[in-house]
């Protein structure tokens, strides 16, 4: 996504801890039913498990952890989205996990906001902004600081 709020993008909608988020659909890779996982002992809570994605392995990581959700167990509709950013200068592959996919659609630049520096139950530096689609509020994650940050 560029680091204009301003511009329209393809975005990725999904449910996570009953919220609407949106991901740029450009870094989107696949998604996924849930696969085995293997856990990693002593890890961070947040990517503590990893996954083979077509022979490669793949950390996992639960951004309800860092949004301070309660982690619960999957359900049926549970998947996993794997998409390549950029950390350190180097394409990194992560699967999230989401509550719910739903679809890709356009969230227009003119609909999205800045954070508000107050009233959010969230770190203001994880969120891009606020989208809006209707009468219902799309949270736009800043992925690539969320990995960044331990």
């Amino acid at each position: 996504m560029t680091d204009s709020l301003s511009q329209s993008f393809e975005a990725l909608t999904l449910n996570l801890g009953g919220e609407l988020f949106a991901i740029d659909a450009n870094c989107v890779h696949e998604i996924l039913d849930l696969i085995p996982q293997t856990d990693v002992p002593g890890a961070h809570p947040f990517v503590d498990r990893l996954i083979n994605v077509r022979g490669k392995v793949v950390p996992l990581a639960d951004l309800r952890i860092k949004f301070d959700m309660e982690r619960t167990p999957p359900t049926i509709d549970t998947r996993i989205v794997v998409v390549e950013i950029t950390l350190d200068d180097e394409p990194t592959v992560v699967g999230l996990l989401a509550d719910k996919v739903y679809e890709v659609t356009t969230i227009g630049g003119a609909s999205i906001e800045k954070t508000p520096d107050i009233g959010m139950r969230w770190r203001p530096d994880f969120i891009r902004g606020i989208g809006k689609r209707g009468a219902d509020f799309i949270v736009i994650p800043d992925i690539v600081r969320i990995l960044s940050v331990h």
